[in-house]
């Protein structure tokens, strides 16, 4: 269920720089009524609980549970993470399902 985008780390004249170096994800869940949840989040275990189990969760999913992680993969920054998720939620849904299943192999 993974994508890639691995960071580097290291430090800046002796700093370290790990705040440029949080890793976003953007992922899809699967609703209980089978539709398709795309988001991203730093935390992904955290989100998905939240979907499932609090009020912090989506809106759309509130209504849709249980929710279960069907695909996720990284993104250097939020920036991208956003721009990724927008551009996954413009895919069909065969598009999407495609994107899980190649993720499975």
């Amino acid at each position: 269920l993974s994508g890639s985008n691995e960071q580097a780390s290291g430090s800046a004249g002796g700093r370290d720089y790990k705040e440029k170096n949080i890793k976003y994800f953007i992922y899809i869940v699967k609703c209980s009524d089978d539709t398709l949840y795309t988001g991203i989040a730093k935390d992904i275990t955290k989100r998905v609980y939240e979907h499932n189990h609090l009020s912090t969760g989506a809106k759309y999913t509130k209504y849709r549970r249980p929710v279960k992680l069907v695909y996720q993969e990284s993104s250097t920054n939020r920036s991208e993470a956003s721009k990724r998720e927008w551009a996954i939620k413009k895919l069909s849904r065969q598009q999407k399902l495609s994107l899980i299943a190649s993720c499975k192999k």
